[in-house]
């Protein structure tokens, strides 16, 4: 008898007596909190960001160095708030209206993040995430990367994966 002549009845009858064992298929997936510089699109994970600010007034620390914009109090808590943009080598703007302040931690530190604006908070599958290429200098204006992790697209939009507990040991060294 060919399947084609089979009754619904008959074929799950046929499956149903099968003893192949059933094969969970669900992918582990890593939430990324997605933002823009400008025209470039980085993420942090998100297990690595506390909260989303976005109108906390930043006092100026004088002296200190122009990626450490100064600081902020959320809900009695003293925090830093550092501008990524000075951190990856990107000219200084204006504090946009669509700014935010991600509140990060790390194994080194913790701090604000200022970013030019948040785009999206995903789940993205890890078959999705692709090492950063050797040549990842373009995005970043020729800083070193060693803070890229992966590179994921959304749409048309390539968006760099990074390292927050890297970024925060580099920024502490100096390095950046």
């Amino acid at each position: 008898m060919s399947e084609q002549s089979l009754s619904l009845d008959q074929v799950l009858a046929l499956k149903h007596g099968s003893t192949g064992e059933v094969v969970n298929v669900d992918e582990e997936v890593t939430k990324l909190v997605v933002f823009s510089l400008g025209e470039d699109w980085f993420a942090f994970r998100g297990d690595m960001v506390k909260e989303i600010l976005i109108d906390n007034e930043v006092f100026f620390l004088p002296g200190c160095p122009a990626s450490l914009e100064g600081v902020i109090n959320v809900r009695g808590d003293i925090e830093s708030v550092v501008h990524l943009r000075a951190v990856l080598g990107y000219p200084l703007a204006s504090t946009l209206l669509s700014s935010r302040i991600l509140l990060g931690h790390g194994k080194s530190m913790r701090s604000g993040i200022r970013v030019d604006r948040v785009e999206d908070v995903l789940d993205v599958p890890q078959s999705r995430f692709q090492p950063p290429p050797h040549t990842i200098a373009a995005p970043f204006k020729g800083i070193v990367t060693g803070i890229v992790t992966g590179i994921v697209t959304q749409g048309t939009q390539t968006i760099s994966v990074l390292d927050m507990d890297a970024l925060f040991e580099d920024y502490r060294a100096g390095l950046r």
